[in-house]
């Protein structure tokens, strides 16, 4: 068997026998190309063994396969609009020409061509070539003959090669973009303002999540990565802006599973004058959007599963009375901190003992009811303690106005009535940093961040509103059927080769 590095030094042999006949290793462009699409419209009133000699047509891309048949040669090249046959024959080369071309080529090389739209006697279309070049020589053979990476944690750390040698899987980022793309244009049309804001915070807040931190030279500061979009764009609230969105990445320092990443997408949007069911409108009219802009890359069959799922109204769940219901325990909230951490810990859940009872109250919840959540649902009413940001309730004692929606038994967007009374901000920061560790000051996974400049913007007077947070990664994992967020994620962070937990590594 002959090994990787004997194929790449013939194809290295092969890219210098190009050059030494003085060709271009590397041309600098190859320009008036179509795409290969074009090649096929070109021929949809063609019949079997026509062509169109009034056209003369020059597409790019990356070469398939090799077929030659004497002094004929079949070659499927795929560009980003699809796959066409480039149909050599020595009639139209001359025979040194079409010896030269065919002794430098190999799977996986990207060539420009030049030629006629040609329908083979089989009904093919095709290019019949008049002349090619070579425009990068593919040194690495394309991995198993293009049937795809198998390695899983390869085809995450290559993501280069899985797309190169899977239609599918750039179809899937090509369905991501259409997501986002309608995404945008509906919250435009409902008069939403893009925004941009800082990635860098002195003060990670907005969430709970443990931040990655860095050091600012200039500033002589110590800084973090954001780990929600929150908080600055709540001060344009203040600001005077009414209706403001934001698309941007986000940073937390934890796990790696199916439904995490430590960098991944976030949607968060503010609407002033608006309360949390307000948004739970705006919600169930954003969804069916966002489902038939997957459709076109789904079979008929998922998207009108998708269709039907996404379908208003959804189901309404109280958070406190789903969770006691599930558990077959009353009076949840009357008991203490301590308890709710031993039965939370009991349970095997990963719950400190020092623990928030708003974080045993979370963890409980998802052990007791989110595995059950299959069908859209809005979770409201969340227990006070679970949500330092959200407007207490106006009709329940001890509760925020909050909803989540659940699907497929994870949570898909997270949506307050926003708390805009500075005092009321100020205590409840504070009283989530009692008695936490030093370091939660800046954020920790169970923490908010006290940012003292936005209790601060709160007192210039910031108007009701509802804001919410959707995870892009996971919408985009429901709405095209994948079963984790690497895989809608184009480059996913993974693990070193060979480390610990790579899953490519020998035994």
């Amino acid at each position: 068997m002959t090994s990787g590095d004997d194929l790449s030094a013939e194809r290295l042999r092969k890219r210098d026998l190009w050059v030494s006949r003085g060709h271009p290793a590397y041309p600098h462009h190859f320009p008036d190309r179509v795409p290969s699409a074009q090649i096929r419209e070109d021929l949809k009133d063609t019949p079997p063994g026509g062509s169109r000699e009034d056209l003369r047509r020059r597409v790019a891309g990356r070469l398939r396969a090799i077929r030659q048949h004497g002094k004929t040669a079949f070659i499927p090249l795929e560009d980003q609009s699809g796959e066409i046959q480039l149909f050599l024959r020595v009639d139209d080369l001359g025979e040194a020409e079409y010896a030269r071309v065919l002794d430098v080529l190999d799977p996986g090389d990207i060539v420009g061509a030049e030629g006629v739209p040609t329908r083979t006697r089989r009904g093919e279309p095709s290019l019949r070539v008049l002349s090619l070049q070579l425009l990068a020589k593919a040194i690495r053979p394309p991995p198993e003959k293009w049937h795809g990476l198998k390695d899983p944690e390869l085809r995450l750390r290559q993501r280069y090669v899985d797309l190169l040698s899977s239609p599918e899987v750039r179809r899937r980022f090509e369905a991501r973009s259409a997501v986002i793309r309608e995404l945008r244009t509906h919250l435009d049309g409902l008069g939403f303002l893009e925004v941009e804001t800082p990635i860098l915070n002195r003060t990670a807040s907005g969430g709970l999540a443990r931040p990655f931190r860095t050091h600012y030279n200039y500033l002589e500061e110590d800084f973090s990565l954001r780990i929600a979009l929150e908080l600055h764009l709540k001060r344009l609230l203040v600001g005077g802006f009414e209706k403001v969105y934001e698309i941007g990445k986000v940073f937390r320092n934890e796990d790696m599973d199916s439904l995490h990443s430590p960098e991944f997408t976030m949607l968060e949007l503010y609407w002033a004058y608006s309360d949390y069911r307000d948004m739970m409108g705006l919600v169930e009219g954003l969804f069916p959007r966002l489902a038939g802009a997957a459709a076109p890359y789904l079979s008929p069959e998922k998207a009108r599963e998708l269709e039907e799922a996404f379908r208003p109204p959804w189901a309404r769940l109280d958070f406190l009375e789903a969770l006691e219901k599930e558990s077959g325990t009353s009076g949840i909230m009357d008991r203490p901190r301590e308890e709710l951490v031993r039965w939370a810990r009991d349970l095997g859940l990963a719950v400190r003992e020092d623990s928030t009872v708003g974080t045993s109250l979370d963890k409980l919840f998802g052990h007791y009811v989110e595995p059950k959540l299959r069908r859209p649902t809005f979770v409201m009413d969340h227990p006070l303690e679970t949500t330092p940001l959200a407007k207490r309730h106006r009709e329940k004692p001890g509760r925020v106005e909050r909803f989540e929606l659940f699907y497929r038994g994870f949570e898909l967007c997270n949506a307050y009535t926003e708390l805009n009374d500075p005092d009321d901000q100020e205590a409840r920061f504070r009283d989530q940093l009692r008695d936490r560790p030093k370091d939660a000051l800046e954020g920790d996974e169970e923490t908010y961040g006290y940012d003292a400049d936005f209790v601060e913007a709160l007192r210039f007077g910031m108007p009701p509103a509802s804001g919410i947070g959707i995870g892009i990664d996971r919408l985009c994992m429901v709405l095209l059927g994948a079963e984790s967020v690497k895989d809608v994620i184009l480059f996913p962070p993974t693990r070193k080769p060979g480390s610990r937990g790579d899953v490519s590594a020998p035994p």
